[in-house]
């Protein structure tokens, strides 16, 4: 494991979903945006989906890991940090 700037152990463990995780966020925004509900509800069932038809060679728990990563950045600011 890495060392993070803070002396801290880096916890992530796969970079290949940290590299996939920028472009999977431009493909995530649209459905997390709150503008884009339907009837109050969020469209992240179909974020799901979408994820799935553009990382084909995703499991089922990369997608579920990509979907909560977006989550918790959408539920800051919506803009991922540099």
């Amino acid at each position: 494991m890495s060392e993070t700037t803070e002396g801290q152990q880096d916890r992530r463990s796969n970079p290949r979903l940290r590299i996939v995780f920028v472009e999977a966020y431009d493909v995530l925004e649209p459905f997390f945006d709150p503008a884009n509900q339907w009837g109050g509800q969020s469209l992240e069932h179909l974020a799901y989906r979408a994820l799935r038809e553009r990382f084909p060679g995703l499991t089922g728990d990369d997608i579920l890991t990509l979907l909560a990563a977006a989550r918790r950045v959408f539920a800051g600011d919506g803009k991922p940090a540099p």
